[in-house]
């Protein structure tokens, strides 16, 4: 029967859908392994050019020990067998080297210049191992490739070998021309030894620390000699002045006749009145530097300001009329201008006086010693043997009163009026127990005081003895005679009284005042220690001039 769906003028669709061939009856060459590229790909031509790239490698590996070997081999041969070096035209001969067995490769042909621009356009879109970048972007200029078979598609291991090798120069940094992997590639990372420090750091080290501490010894011997200026200069020290408000109590001070403001401050500081030797002084030349200063005897207080002692010496209520104050320390012959200056009585009557010490049962030479340091007050009209008695009269209650015999009188005195000249209040028992322990071991006291005032020095204004004092032939001289001298040098208060009678423990047999300013005294027990006691007042000395050295 007749298909009306037929076509005359072909077959009718039906029949050409039914002969479309199926997957099961494709003729499309079939793979066993889906990994490997597919013949003609892309990928089949990396694959082949990745290989020819490694022969090309291992080619070049080969040539450069081939030529290894031939070096050598001459390097050995001795001299008169050496042969000229291989050229093009005539091929060296090395009989005597060993043969390398090395494979050989069939060149590859060049690629034509389409091929080879084509594959170049695949390798910079392709990434690829660092390793092989090198020799991929090589001119076509260089040396003949070669290759291995086309039929091989597996690559080389040393191609695509993703561990890059650090000593190779060409990993440190990427080639111009590379691919872009190969471009953006991050720098690998070499590890650089550290070096090792040599002695050279120690001995700087040591130099350093060395200099280092020759400034800090130096420092601290500037600081010690001058510290005193050091610390006035950066302002570091104590105030030199008591600050208002703190004065109290009552003390007498005696001004003579022709005092100026260098004496006076001193005596006010001596006096407990001021705080420092030259506070009231330097006062005086900032604010007044031609005050007249009137002869007597002023009421003052303990811890005045300069500016208000001054305020008090020159007020006349505080000048007391027929009063005369003795001072520790002083002798007779200091003593004698005051009592004038005080009480009003002539100096000739003053020394007849004195001249003999007998009369007020005193058996001694002289009367020095026996003037008690203190203020008297004596109504119109006193001689000058009643002042006289009565001072003496005073020093006999004093010894009483200290427990001292009557057979001992002499000896405490004598031992007493070195203590007030020697030393300050706080060190008398300490300076006694020297003196008592240089006369238990019979050596010389060798005392300045003694030799100044054997030699007339006494009251010079100088701690330290001149030669011709400390040499001169007399009695008081402790430089040149054993034992005490003669008589008591000066008239000793209550408090060097008392250390005379109870000297302080200890083994010292030297002293020195390093301070002048402050009485600062060092005690030693060697002779040694006692010399470095003398550089350091030396020093002090030096750097303070005109301060009593």
């Amino acid at each position: 029967m007749h298909d009306p769906d037929a076509s005359p003028q072909g077959p009718g669709l039906g029949d050409l859908f039914d002969n479309l061939p199926t997957a099961s009856s494709s003729s499309l060459p079939s793979r066993e392994n889906r990994d490997e590229p597919a013949p003609g790909s892309r990928r089949a031509m990396r694959a082949a050019k990745e290989a020819a790239e490694a022969a090309e490698r291992r080619a070049q590996q080969d040539a450069e020990a081939r030529r290894a070997l031939q070096q050598d081999a001459a390097a050995r041969r001795p001299a008169d067998q050496q042969q000229p070096p291989a050229t093009d035209a005539q091929p060296a001969e090395t009989p005597d080297a060993p043969t390398a067995i090395l494979p050989t490769v069939a060149p590859q042909p060049q690629p034509q210049p389409q091929a080879a621009a084509e594959t170049r356009f695949e390798d910079l879109m392709t990434p690829r191992p660092a390793s092989a970048s090198a020799a991929s972007e090589e001119p076509a200029t260089s040396a003949p490739r070669t290759a291995a078979p086309m039929a091989s598609a597996e690559p080389d291991p040393a191609a695509t070998d993703p561990e890059p090798d650090h000593d190779d120069p060409s990993h440190d940094e990427p080639e111009l021309g590379g691919s872009l992997d190969a471009l953006f590639a991050p720098e690998q990372h070499r590890s650089v030894p550290k070096k090792k420090r040599g002695r050279g750091c120690l001995i700087a080290l040591i130099v350093v620390l060395i200099v280092l501490g020759g400034i800090a010894a130096g420092g601290a011997w500037v600081y010690n000699t001058y510290q005193d200026k050091i610390n006035d200069l950066m302002g570091w020290g104590e105030p030199k002045d008591y600050a208002p408000g703190e004065a109290s109590g009552e003390v007498q001070v005696t001004i003579l006749k022709g005092d100026t403001g260098s004496p006076v401050s001193t005596t006010l500081y001596k006096a407990g009145v001021t705080k420092t030797d030259r506070v009231f002084y330097e006062y005086l030349l900032a604010e007044r530097p031609t005050v007249t200063f009137y002869p007597g005897v002023y009421k003052l207080q303990k811890k005045m300001t300069a500016a208000a002692a001054l305020k008090a010496l020159d007020d006349p209520k505080n000048r007391m009329a027929n009063t005369v104050r003795i001072a520790e320390g002083s002798t007779v012959e200091s003593s004698l201008p005051r009592i004038v200056q005080g009480v009003g009585l002539k100096l000739e009557d003053l020394q007849a006086a004195v001249q003999d010490p007998s009369v007020y049962g005193v058996q001694a030479p002289r009367l020095d010693g026996w003037l008690f340091p203190a203020t008297y007050t004596f109504d119109p009209g006193v001689t000058a043997k009643e002042l006289i008695q009565r001072m003496v009269d005073e020093t006999r209650a004093q010894l009483k009163k200290a427990g001292v015999p009557d057979s001992d009188v002499q000896r405490v005195l004598t031992i007493a009026s070195i203590v007030e000249r020697e030393g300050r209040t706080p060190d008398f028992p300490k300076v006694s127990r020297v003196i008592q322990n240089r006369l238990d071991t019979g050596m010389m006291l060798q005392m300045d005081s003694t030799a100044q005032y054997g030699y007339g020095q006494l009251h010079a204004g100088k701690a330290s003895t001149s030669k011709e004092a400390q040499h001169a032939e007399n009695e008081w001289n402790t430089y040149v005679i054993k034992g005490l001298p003669a008589t008591p040098i000066a008239n000793p208060g209550a408090r060097a009284i008392d250390a005379a009678m109870h000297p302080a423990d200890g083994t010292w047999l030297y002293f020195v005042t390093v301070n002048m300013s402050t009485g600062e005294t060092v005690f030693s027990n060697t002779y040694a220690e006692h010399q470095q006691a003398i550089k350091q007042m030396q020093a002090w000395c030096k750097a303070n001039p005109g301060t009593g050295c």
